[in-house]
């Protein structure tokens, strides 16, 4: 057996690549002691097959963030435990809306499936990216099925009349 940091080329050990060298070394992970290729004078990798399969998740990873990422439509969703005591509100992937998250521990208890988290819009314009990311309790209100179609409603037709408001204005200025 060769002894660790010995550098040999291929056709020494036996591989058909007669022309790259190769250095005896450890697995960082297990300490399996293997040929790894040398790239530069450096070998190319510190961990053995079976090491460098198997893949660390969750807040053990190096580039962990603390979960939290932008769905498709702007919510934000957070990555929760099923230890947590929030968990069934989880949906199959750990994941859980954070205004929905925000609203629960605001209340103490569990939000039911059928229960909506309206922002209110007091800081961005209702509906939009930012206005979907600012979880803030200020900016949540609790809300059923029906008194949120009624709030998005008036919300829409308010927008629509401001909207004609300042075409009017427009209108005004641009014929004086």
């Amino acid at each position: 057996m060769p002894e660790i940091g010995c550098i040999a080329n291929g056709r020494q050990i036996g591989y058909k690549n007669n022309t790259r060298r190769y250095i005896w070394q450890a697995c960082a992970g297990c300490g399996k002691e293997r040929w790894v290729g040398l790239k530069w004078g450096k070998p190319v990798n510190d961990s053995c097959v079976e090491c460098a399969g198997k893949r660390i998740r969750g807040n053990r990873h190096y580039n962990w963030k603390g979960g939290s990422r932008r769905s498709y439509d702007g919510y934000v969703t957070v990555h929760i435990y099923p230890e947590d005591f929030f968990y069934p509100m989880a949906d199959k992937q750990n994941r859980v809306f954070e205004h929905r998250l925000v609203m629960a521990k605001h209340l103490g208890r569990n939000l039911h499936p059928w229960e909506i988290v309206h922002h209110k819009g007091t800081k961005y314009p209702s509906g939009s990216n930012d206005d979907k990311a600012d979880n803030r309790i200020e900016n949540l209100q609790l809300v059923s099925d029906m008194q949120h179609k009624q709030i998005t409603i008036m919300e829409n037709t308010i927008r629509r009349l401001r909207k004609q408001v300042a075409q009017l204005k427009n209108g005004l200025a641009n014929a004086n």
